[in-house]
């Protein structure tokens, strides 16, 4: 078993590292990239945008009622909109661009692969890796950066509203918090835990679809795997980019 698991992760990493000399090499498939990236776009931005509400509100409820009985209410808008910005927001859109575009990335490969329309491409000459592969996980990244941008925003003002509105918080206060501890580094962190969790989702889609076992029950069976190995790998690399940010980064007035 652990042999197997090995071997497994090694040629995940292969695929990644192929993809990204693949990425630099021409023809570069843009009808392609265009075509899955608006459709990975279009079956994730609704329900980022309404699964964020939700999520700004609970962080500024907890963080709201945590700093009361802290007494220190003043410092409740920049702690919840940090903690949405830095890590609510990248999970987010990663869990959605998994779950919905990888899903459905793994479908699509694995379905070509019973069909033997990969075997027959290779045998034309034609890299599946480069035409398929490469358009789909740029695909993923370049939603996966775009969406989380828009997750912020939606997050930030669903916690602005319910700190304001249900927890009597002033919109100075909560403003003049967010501008006290917020830094942009905490941006560009963000956006580049997006940029890293949309190309573990694409590479790992990708992988478990390439590699299907026992006909159209192994395709299913692919893309649930796909699924539940990228949520582990995400929470994983959360951590650690997490960690090193934290080391590298020093807090605003730190």
């Amino acid at each position: 078993m652990i042999t197997g698991a090995l071997r497994q992760t090694g040629r995940l990493f292969a695929l990644a590292a192929e993809v990204t000399r693949a990425a630099f090499r021409r023809p570069f498939q843009f009808r392609e990239f265009v075509e899955q990236f608006w459709f990975v776009a279009s079956v994730t931005i609704l329900p980022a945008a309404l699964v964020s509400i939700p999520f700004g509100a609970v962080i500024a409820l907890q963080v709201g009622s945590l700093t009361e009985q802290l007494g220190a209410q003043s410092f409740t808008g920049g702690a919840s909109v940090l903690a949405v910005v830095q890590q609510a927001s990248p999970l987010i859109v990663a869990l959605l661009i998994a779950g919905a575009g990888g899903s459905a990335i793994c479908a699509d490969l694995g379905s070509r692969k019973i069909r033997e329309e990969l075997d027959a491409m290779e045998v034309m000459g034609v890299s599946p890796v480069q035409r398929l592969v490469v358009p789909r996980v740029l695909a993923a990244m370049g939603v996966a950066v775009l969406l989380n941008g828009l997750v912020s925003v939606v997050g930030i003002l669903g916690g602005y509203f319910f700190n304001v509105v249900m927890q009597d918080g002033t919109p100075g206060a909560y403003l003049s918090s967010f501008s006290a501890l917020a830094q942009l580094p905490d941006l560009y962190v963000s956006e580049l835990k997006a940029l890293v969790f949309g190309f573990i989702a694409g590479i790992v889609a990708a992988y478990r679809g390439l590699n299907p076992r026992g006909g159209p029950k192994g395709v299913g069976d692919a893309v649930n795997q796909s699924v539940v190995i990228t949520f582990l790998l995400l929470f994983f690399v959360n951590m650690v980019m997490t960690a090193v940010y934290l080391q590298i980064v020093p807090p605003k007035g730190g």
